[in-house]
């Protein structure tokens, strides 16, 4: 137990400890002159200059862009992306047909579909959040593809013996099951999305991160742009985590729909049964 204790505490100090040396020999590189402050400003600079952009900046209102372009396209992609993923793992021919096509797609990258994308529907929001639905497709894709093949069998088969339909099945059963791959998938695209929203918004305007990056960029200001950078980080972190949270929700609803599924195939297997099942599936 003691051991234990021990671990978890070196889990939270070992990268606090590092961040820590990391920052005073960048602060102490900066100060004596080793690093020029032009290239890399020392860390207590642009901890001042992120919050003047928090408080008196524009750094608000552009990361709301940012935010409503990524939250799109991660809707867009989690749309097309579930249902396709269901399709492959239980379709054979599906599988057989698109599989390919979506690899071959991992090949092209967003910098070059985003110049295509504003020549057919032109600028501004829904081609970034287009941009962000095909950049986060792919994880979710797969992470759908593996949630619904690995589903036990064992599960499935308590939920027709509970006389549950097909339809009924996949929304009481093999939904929540497969929920925390799924959501994994949408946590990982929703990273993907904050870096196609930016690439969007290099290539195709807009008024979010990526713009005023550009604009620090134009100007030499290195602090501006780290500051910049910094929201950046913690936007993606903060969905993250956001996401982390409900996939940790649909974990412990997954593990109540399978103990409650095997108690019911357990209770058949041992008992005669003498009057209707109990139906588990509304």
């Amino acid at each position: 137990m003691a051991r234990n204790s021990a671990t978890g505490w070196a889990r939270i100090l070992a990268p606090v400890l590092l961040a820590l040396a990391t920052v005073l020999v960048w602060e102490t590189a900066v100060r004596t002159g080793a690093v020029s402050a032009m290239f890399l400003p020392a860390p207590s600079d642009l901890a001042g200059r992120f919050w003047l952009e928090l408080t008196q900046g524009p750094l608000w209102e552009h990361t709301g862009q940012t935010l409503i372009a990524a939250l799109m396209g991660t809707v867009i992609a989690t749309i097309v992306a579930v249902p396709l993923g269901y399709l492959i793992a239980r379709i054979v021919w599906v599988d057989m047909a698109v599989t390919p096509y979506v690899t071959a797609s991992q090949a092209i990258p967003a910098v070059a579909v985003a110049p295509l994308l504003a020549l057919w529907i032109g600028y501004g929001l829904t081609p970034i959040a287009i941009l962000c639905a095909v950049v986060a497709f792919f994880p979710m894709l797969i992470t759908t593809v593996i949630g619904v093949r690995a589903l036990p069998q064992d599960v499935l088969e308590a939920a027709k013996l509970d006389g549950a339909s097909a339809w009924q099945s996949l929304l009481w059963v093999e939904a929540p099951l497969a929920m925390p791959s799924v959501l994994a998938g949408i946590r990982a695209g929703v990273a993907l999305s904050v870096t196609g929203a930016v690439v969007g918004e290099f290539t195709m305007g807009g008024q979010g991160l990526g713009m005023l990056l550009t604009l620090f960029r134009d100007a030499n200001d290195t602090e501006g742009m780290f500051a910049t950078l910094f929201m950046l980080a913690f936007l993606a972190v903060g969905m993250f985590t956001a996401l982390r949270i409900l996939e940790a929700l649909a974990n412990r609803r997954q593990r109540r729909v399978s103990r409650d599924l095997r108690q019911v195939t357990l209770e058949e297997e041992t008992e005669p049964v003498t009057g209707p099942i109990p139906t588990l599936v509304p």
